[in-house]
């Protein structure tokens, strides 16, 4: 029989290896773009939509997916969920037209949206608040781990096998993790989190959470973060081919080096640094929002492709970048169990949701940018811009990091 401390590092390991699988069918297009112009025709425009389609569907899931996780709970929603993405990427890699492709997509998108909130929200069920940030910095960290090693081995599979045999590999990737899924995680039978209250399942409760100043503070910071996450994981590749003339072998190598140092800043920064503040007295609130601050503030250093033409220079300030960003992701998906034990499914779906409309905007203008300017300089600096919204977010908006007091709804 296994103890509560096993069960718990195990749930911590499989949500890991979840989004580990997850990400690896976001980059498996991001490293497509010459073999999609080659097969289809596609332009950068009209490769910038490819990219986005997924977000569509997949913001539009955010508010239904979190209601949804708070009445069944993580583990019928995320099984369903598993099932859907590893269909959407067999389709993908059958696809005989564009069109098909985009369906693919879409269907991804409803998949994969349930993931993070119902992560989120595990994490919140099975660990003490002092204890938070490790496996969330487990699961998180895991998408940038799975873009510093899915780009390049994904890439070569592509350059090697051809654009059918990257899809079909997360694939069959995603059926083992669903099984994996389904055998491993059970929601616990005493939460952790402590919470008495209920928010009820109504768009009233929902309504109610939106206007709250925290939410949106947090809402508005992890958009902000998204927006430069979905540049680089969506672009990247493609400006280090184009704007530092890499050959395509070493445009997926190299895109590899940011994304590793961001695992690691991640899981070291805003995993292991935060609890072991904490557990050392600190103030908790203090901690995590100045990790949030001071992690998106670096991520600042996104604009260097704009004033800096050295290859080295670019690459460093762009790793920096994403570290920045990464030590602050696992604090914010700490929010949503933090802010509203009992409604974490849609705090986190209303996070998300914001993260989404970023993730949509920021390739579909990139691929305008490039298209017309023929450069990516202007698509850095917007990403700049946005992210000081996200700070101001953190900052002013979300003060005190505390549990929220909203009226309580009568539970059905």
């Amino acid at each position: 029989m296994r103890t509560q401390s096993g069960s718990r590092n195990l749930i911590a390991l499989v949500l890991g290896i979840g989004v580990l699988v997850n990400y690896f069918d976001r980059v498996n297009l991001s490293v497509a773009h010459d073999a999609l112009q080659h097969q289809f025709g596609m332009t950068d425009v009209a490769f910038g939509y490819l990219l986005s389609a997924y977000n569509w569907t997949y913001a539009g899931m955010q508010l239904p997916s979190g209601s949804l996780l708070d009445r069944f709970g993580v583990r019928p929603v995320m099984v369903i969920g598993i099932v859907l993405w590893s269909l959407a990427s067999g389709l993908a890699a059958v696809a005989p037209t564009v069109l098909v492709l985009f369906m693919a997509r879409f269907l991804l998108g409803i998949g994969e949206a349930p993931t993070f909130p119902a992560y989120s929200k595990a994490v919140g069920l099975w660990f003490p608040e002092h204890q938070r940030g490790i496996p969330t910095a487990t699961f998180d960290g895991s998408a940038k781990l799975s873009i510093g090693i899915g780009t390049p081995l994904l890439g070569l599979i592509l350059l090697r096998y051809g654009l059918r045999a990257n899809f079909a590999t997360t694939a069959v990737l995603s059926a083992i993790y669903a099984a994996l899924f389904f055998w491993v995680y059970r929601d616990p039978a005493h939460p952790e989190s402590g919470a008495t209250q209920h928010f009820g399942t109504s768009a009233h409760g929902l309504m109610q959470l939106l206007r709250e100043r925290k939410v949106l503070g947090a809402a508005l910071g992890s958009g902000a973060y998204n927006y430069s996450f979905y540049l680089l994981l969506t672009w990247l590749p493609v400006y280090l081919h184009r704007g530092l003339h890499l050959d395509a072998r070493g445009a997926v190598l190299w895109t590899a080096v940011p994304w590793l140092f961001a695992a690691a800043a991640g899981f070291g920064l805003g995993g292991v640094l935060v609890d072991r503040l904490i557990a050392r007295g600190w103030n908790a609130s203090s901690v995590r929002r100045a990790v949030l601050v001071v992690g998106t503030s670096f991520g600042l250093l996104v604009v260097a492709p704009g004033f800096v033409t050295d290859p080295r220079l670019v690459m460093i300030c762009l790793t920096l970048s994403i570290s920045g960003l990464s030590a602050a992701s696992p604090v914010m998906w700490s929010l949503p169990a933090l802010l509203a034990p009992n409604a974490s499914g849609r705090v986190g779906g209303i996070m998300n949701f914001s993260n989404q409309v970023a993730g949509i905007t920021a390739p579909i203008v990139t691929g305008y940018i490039s298209g017309f300017t023929h450069s990516f300089a202007w698509a850095f600096l917007v990403a700049g811009i946005v992210l000081v919204f996200g700070i101001f977010g953190y900052a002013v908006l979300l003060g005190r990091i505390e549990k929220i007091s909203v009226p309580v709804e009568a539970a059905a």
